[in-house]
């Protein structure tokens, strides 16, 4: 018995023994074919695809639970990231205790914007009584403030939107005084005459509306509308609204809003290189629908088109449980579980300045034809003003048109000569009406001439067939030459789309003879014209910029210095335009001297069809106007300049 016992007792303490170590074992991994790790890939594995059928379920209870339904709660819960990328990883072996085991499980969701949101979740395990492992199904799986019923939901928060900076550092776009006309239904006591009244007034404010105030529903909107509604006719700038206010403020039934809202500083200002910011369009929407939701703001054009990227900056992002409502519809329930905050978007630093381009636009206010007059600092090449008509122009004919330059032309064609010993200024040259070369006929505007007479007269004066003589003096390629010691055809970037120029090169006895006076195929815009223009006024040329603030590259590399001599020539002979020659309308503008030079540019076989052009500076600033199809620049475009000289404070 005693023998016995003891053996007994050995026995169980082997058994103890064992049965620890196999738990003991446990408690670290269980592995094998039908280990819970199997269980677990094959769950991970079918999570996005909804094949589930090899695996059981059960609930917390115990309760079976169809795969089915697990690939049906999995797709709800997910919500609004049901398509959005997801990696699943199992992290390390799974924890067995026994008939239960839990696996730590990482989720890694791509966002919208390429945010990444990772986190672990434990998902338990049960062993049943065929040995197999199921998974102990519950919607904490997914994320651990989820229950049966929700879904995640994605919410993107607008950055805050920067705006474009002038040459103080100050916001162009800025809130601004404004105020809404409305009328009250109930006290207007006639629409016709009250539509009338409100029609011819709108239409003597300067600068003209564009486009003009549409007051053709305003009879029905007010019939619609509640008797004590306010039915909103118009918003003005305050500065507009008091020009009319004693015209509509007594009339029966007017009210007023005062309000403000982000504006530049007036209607026409810079519009085209500013751009606008608008509500995403469906295009947008289309084209970048990563980058882009209903409602975003988006720039389009100019500035706000070109740095949009920069300026709007990445929205945040937040990920929060949502539950249906009855009709389908996912609200928030205020519960956020990830979070990614908007990163503000940065200014755009720019050369504009205010008084400068207010000049210019007043320049341009009259003109109806398409025209652009840019404006740069002589000294450093900064673009203080680019507008471009008529009224709020949405092209930028300032720094992308690509038409000849006419007689502005001279200047180049001047400097060249003058550089290559060919004349100077007092060098006697025949101005003919008419000049033949090679068979083309060549003539002066209006058909003049001049006789034999200095080349500082000629230049003054305009004579074409002058130029065409003399430039076979300039070689197949010596315009080019100058052109580019002059910044055209240059590799200088300003931060938007600008046409830097082409110079004829290469031709013929005619073509030759056509690019001496600014026709053929040389082809330029007013920026280029402008900053070859400025070239000649400082000596050496010196690239443009616009934006300076992200700097774009490249920026340019400043030009050689022109001969002394050579270009106080051309200096010489750009006042005397001004004070004897096509330039007059310029010769009693106040303040220093004003230099230039008058061009009319055909474009196409029909004399008589023709863009206007000047170039010039006074002080600090070089400019060039530009009128498409304005005639002749004498009459067209020098009195714009006229206008923008006067207007400068």
């Amino acid at each position: 018995m005693h023998r016995s016992h003891r053996h007994r007792h050995n026995w169980s303490r082997l058994a103890a023994v064992v049965a620890g170590l196999v738990a003991s074992a446990g408690l670290v991994a269980c592995s094998g074919e039908d280990g819970p790790e199997r269980t677990v890939d094959a769950f991970l594995k079918g999570w996005r695809t909804g094949e589930l059928n090899t695996i059981g379920f059960v609930d917390p209870t115990g309760a079976k639970v169809p795969a089915a339904t697990v690939a049906q709660e999995i797709r709800e819960l997910s919500g609004e990231l049901v398509d959005a990328p997801l990696t699943l990883t199992r992290q390390g072996d799974p924890t067995v205790v026994q008939s239960t085991a839990t696996a730590t499980v990482r989720l890694e969701w791509t966002l919208p914007d390429e945010t990444s949101w990772a986190y672990d979740r434990p998902v338990r395990l049960t062993q049943g009584r065929d040995d197999q492992w199921q998974v102990i199904w519950e919607p904490q799986i997914v994320q651990e403030k989820l229950t049966r019923g929700d879904r995640l939901g994605l919410q993107r928060v607008r950055a805050p939107r920067a705006t474009v900076l002038d040459a103080a550092g100050e916001p162009i776009v800025a809130p601004r005084d404004v105020v809404r006309v409305g009328l009250q239904p109930s006290e207007v006591t006639d629409v016709k005459a009250m539509t009338r009244e409100l029609d011819a007034a709108f239409r003597a404010i300067r600068p003209a509306i564009t486009p003009p105030v549409d007051l053709s529903d305003l009879p029905k909107r007010l019939d619609e509308a509640k008797p004590d509604a306010f039915v909103e006719v118009v918003t003005l700038r305050d500065e507009a609204y008091r020009q009319i206010r004693s015209r509509i403020y007594d009339l029966p039934g007017t009210k007023f809003q005062s309000d403000k809202l982000d504006l530049a500083p007036t209607r026409e200002f810079a519009r085209a290189v500013l751009g606008t910011v608008d509500p995403a369009h469906a295009e947008d929407l289309a084209k970048h629908p990563d980058r882009y939701a209903p409602g975003d703001l988006v720039g389009h054009g100019g500035l706000q088109g070109r740095w949009d990227e920069h300026l709007r900056g990445a929205p945040g992002l937040t990920v929060t449980i949502k539950r249906p409502k009855q009709d389908g519809t996912l609200e928030s329930t205020g519960t956020d579980v990830f979070e990614r905050e908007p990163q503000p978007g940065k200014p755009v630093k720019t050369t504009l300045d205010v008084a400068t381009q207010k000049a210019a636009d007043q320049a341009l206010r009259a003109e109806r034809r398409r025209s652009a007059l840019v404006a740069v600092r002589i000294s450093d090449g900064a673009v203080l003003a680019a507008a471009n008509g008529p009224g709020a122009a949405g092209e930028n004919l300032a720094f992308t048109a690509q038409v000849p330059p006419g007689s502005t032309f001279k200047m180049v064609s001047a400097l060249g000569l003058v550089e290559r010993d060919a004349v100077t200024p007092d060098t006697d040259v025949d101005c003919p009406k008419t000049l033949v070369v090679d068979g083309r006929s060549f003539k002066n505007s209006n058909n003049f001439e001049l006789g034999e007479v200095p080349f500082r007269t000629n230049f003054a004066k305009s004579c074409n067939t002058a130029f065409a003589a003399l430039a076979p003096q300039l070689g197949a390629d010596g315009l080019a030459a100058t052109g580019r010691s002059l910044g055209l055809e240059g590799q200088w970037q300003v931060g938007l789309d600008a046409f830097t120029g082409k110079v004829s090169a290469g031709g013929g006895a005619t073509e030759q003879a056509a690019a001496a006076i600014g026709q053929g195929t040389t082809v330029v815009s007013p920026l280029a014209m402008a900053a070859a223009t400025a070239a000649v006024a400082k000596g050496a040329f010196t690239a443009p910029k616009l934006v300076l603030d992200p700097a774009p590259e490249p920026a340019g590399e400043p030009g050689p210095e022109l001969k002394p001599e050579a270009v106080t020539a051309v200096r010489e002979m750009m006042r005397a335009v001004i004070t004897d020659g096509t330039g007059t309308a310029l010769k009693d503008v106040p303040g220093e001297p004003v230099h230039g030079k008058t061009g009319t540019a055909e474009y196409d076989n029909n004399p008589k069809n023709t863009h206007a052009w000047f170039v010039g500076w006074q002080g600090d600033i070089a400019f060039a106007v530009f009128v498409e199809k304005g005639g002749s620049g004498s009459g067209t475009a020098a009195p714009i300049a006229e206008r923008f000289l006067r207007a400068l404070p």
